[in-house]
């Protein structure tokens, strides 16, 4: 789609699918994750699975079949930006286990911060979804502005070394300032982000592992929400395919966290995607001269192509190691 926002479905289909992701949450926390537990990664992967398949039928049953004007051509472009959202959030799924590492949060509880992490990331990619496609409608040239930084963005993953890997919480100003106005207990309080000791309330070192990962995604979501407007302009399309790819995050992080090292290949091919969505949005209309109406499907195919090589090439490369004795690298 070229130009504009089109918001195919009506507030009676986002009314609809608001309130199932009300109920799926709903059922995760007070049904499936009642207590607190090891989540293992055979339970994590059917749950994944479970997501994806969800998603799929959304996109090519459900809204079709519901949603005004939803077509195959929408189907595939929901397919497309799930698909990059979600191999988007496996870049943050990385560091959010390193921020379960630096502060040494016990698998049981785990879960937990997922749970109520993500119903954060909800809540702000929603708003974010909202002011972007407002922003875009009346104003195009944002666009232009949101393809520059996806392509500094891109670069930046490229050549800016591995920022994950030195990551230190404890400098996050937000987390600072929250240390500076609230006491936190020395240790951990059960499942507990915040208890009653001394004569007074104290934050616990949960809230603040909580806190740190909701402005970890701040972070994600400012490459994230313009890499789907970069795929399409259409609202509802952005905001669901985006929401189904954060509600598969919490089962998909105990699966990647158990094989993350397999993929070395992905940040790489994640930038160079950023790169070629950032470029699309740039030069629109000059391609658009070129290429047609085939534009959006040659950059779509193009990176599909990117995602898909990494993850075989990390594959291959993991299979070589092991093949010659090596380790991959940490």
């Amino acid at each position: 789609m070229v130009g504009g926002v089109s918001a195919n479905g009506t507030l009676w289909h986002w009314v609809g699918f608001t309130a199932f992701v009300l109920v799926a949450l709903a059922a995760d926390l007070g049904v499936f994750h009642r207590d607190s537990r090891k989540v293992r990664v055979s339970e994590a992967a059917v749950w994944t699975l479970i997501w994806v398949a969800s998603a799929g039928l959304f996109g090519f049953w459900i809204a079709p079949m519901l949603v005004p004007n939803w077509g195959h051509a929408e189907s595939v472009t929901f397919g497309t930006g799930y698909i990059v959202e979600l191999c988007l959030s496996m870049d943050n799924v990385f560091v959010i286990a390193l921020i379960f590492r630096y502060f040494a949060v016990p698998l049981q509880w785990q879960h937990r911060i997922l749970f109520w992490g993500i119903l954060g990331a909800l809540l702000m990619r929603g708003l974010l979804i909202a002011v972007g496609a407002a922003a875009v409608a009346r104003w195009h040239w944002v666009l232009y502005g949101l393809g520059v930084l996806l392509v500094f963005t891109g670069f930046k993953m490229l050549f800016g070394g591995d920022e994950a890997a030195s990551i230190e919480p404890e400098r996050n100003p937000v987390v600072r300032m929250v240390r500076r106005f609230f006491p936190v207990t020395e240790s951990f309080v059960g499942e507990s982000f915040a208890t009653f000791s001394g004569g007074r309330w104290m934050l616990t070192p949960l809230a603040i592992v909580l806190i740190v990962v909701e402005t970890t995604d701040v972070a994600f979501a400012i490459d994230s929400i313009p890499a789907i407007f970069g795929i399409t302009r259409d609202a509802f399309l952005v905001f669901t395919s985006n929401i189904f790819a954060i509600l598969g995050l919490r089962s998909l992080y105990f699966v990647l966290a158990a094989i993350m090292d397999y993929f070395r290949l992905l940040k790489h091919a994640l930038a160079l995607a950023l790169v070629v969505i950032g470029v699309k949005m740039v030069f629109e209309i000059p391609l658009t001269r070129w290429l047609g109406p085939s534009l959006d499907s040659v950059s779509l195919m193009l990176v599909l192509g990117i995602i898909g090589l990494s993850i075989v090439g990390s594959l291959v490369l993991s299979l070589l190691d092991r093949l010659t004795g090596k380790s991959p690298p940490p």
